[in-house]
């Protein structure tokens, strides 16, 4: 069946606006004549219901007969009740307070049915259809058969919301496509890399000496390549990890992390001080995931504190907070946006340190609910690491 056209439908809202409120106002003004001719016909019956009283005077003939009913000397009349008197005084009252009462209610009315029938289906459209796209729904379609102004934007917005989809189902088509050309990269790089370590190997075993120092190089920057190349298959699988959180004990847990951070904070001289302000026993998380965000921010620390690093444990709100805290420098505020980007890093020495620890932790917080942020502090640097402690998809 075909659609049944409603009148009206693609009007602008200003026409559609002016309409009803001229038909309202319409209703308005017999709605107030109506009253005010009911109050008189009613105010009538009820005078009418009290005859003249007293003397009258009458026409006589030569006879003396009186001719007709004659007429009052005076126009007194019979004293009405209270009830009538009542009556009387509503009746006049009713036509003055009339108009404004119906021209309020006629202008509520035709506000309500202008949002009703122009503004409340394409409104509720248009939330639904944000709400979907801020959880990154874009699976769905607008459908407003109007063409008034709100039938435009809802048009404008299911073109933006295909546009949307296109470009996210481009973007993810190249982040595969990144992905398999890295894995495929780091793969293919292994062999050429294992074929000139053995050769490399060869060449320092030579009794020339100008060929063992070009071997002795050789190898830093083929040993570099391998770091590179299996930091890239890290980072891969990573990228393709999601959390698998269980009930864990906390304390025994994190005690285990401060152990772990103490073992490399003295192996590299530097002092560990703990602040613990966890007081539940039990949460759902992946223990792992937390481990390893604990792992690189101590490793980040040690290298860049003085004497001291700081690691700390909290819960907000169902949310797990570990912070780890060092003495050193700080971040560079010109590069503190671009800290957790992939292989970026401020040291100039990039044989062992490939700028991914920072954003190895950005990605692991953020596969659990959280994120990572990243702050200088009055004496250093501070990392801060949110764990969502509810069950994950």
């Amino acid at each position: 069946m075909g659609k049944i056209e409603r009148p009206g439908r693609d009007l602008s809202l200003r026409k559609s606006l002016i309409f009803y409120i001229i038909v309202f106002a319409v209703l308005a003004l017999i709605l107030s004549v109506m009253t005010f001719s009911i109050c008189g016909y009613v105010a009538d019956k009820i005078r009418s219901s009290y005859p003249l009283t007293g003397e009258k005077y009458y026409l006589t003939n030569e006879q003396g007969e009186q001719l007709g009913n004659g007429a009052f000397i005076s126009d007194t009349t019979v004293p009405m009740s209270k009830q009538d008197e009542c009556i009387m005084a509503l009746l006049e009252l009713l036509p003055v307070i009339a108009a404004p009462v119906y021209s309020a209610l006629c202008i509520m009315a035709a506000s309500l049915l202008f949002y009703r029938n122009k503004l409340k289906i394409p409104l509720a459209k248009l939330r639904a259809a944000s709400e979907k796209i801020s959880n990154n729904d874009l699976d769905f379609s607008i459908e407003y058969d109007s063409k008034d102004e709100l039938g435009q934007l809802c048009t404008s917005f299911e073109i933006m919301r295909a546009a949307l989809a296109g470009n996210f189902s481009e973007m993810w088509r190249q982040v595969g496509e990144r992905g398999r050309l890295n894995a495929a990269f780091a793969h293919d790089l292994r062999t050429p890399l294992t074929v000139l370590k053995g050769y490399n190997e060869m060449l320092q075993t030579s009794e020339h000496t100008q060929t063992k120092e070009i071997a002795a190089v050789m190898g830093k920057h083929i040993s570099r390549m391998e770091t590179y190349v299996s930091s890239m298959s890290k980072l891969r699988r990573i990228e393709d990890t999601q959390p698998e959180c269980k009930p864990v004990l906390l304390q025994p847990f994190l005690s285990s992390l401060y152990e772990s951070a103490n073992i490399v904070c003295t192996q590299n001289g530097k002092m560990l001080f703990l602040q613990n302000e966890v007081s539940v026993s039990q949460l759902s998380l992946d223990s792992s995931f937390i481990s390893q965000v604990c792992n690189n921010l101590i490793s980040n620390a040690v290298r860049y504190a003085g004497t001291t690093v700081t690691l700390s444990f909290a819960l907000q709100d169902n949310i797990f907070l570990l912070s780890v805290s060092d003495d050193g420098k700080g971040f560079d505020k010109k590069n503190l946006h671009k800290v957790t980007a992939p292989y970026f890093t401020e040291e100039t020495d990039h044989s062992q340190h490939f700028g991914l620890g920072l954003y190895i932790c950005k990605l692991l917080c953020e596969h659990h609910g959280g994120c990572l942020k990243i702050d200088n502090v009055p004496n250093g640097s501070k990392v801060s690491a949110f764990f969502k402690s509810q069950p994950c998809r």
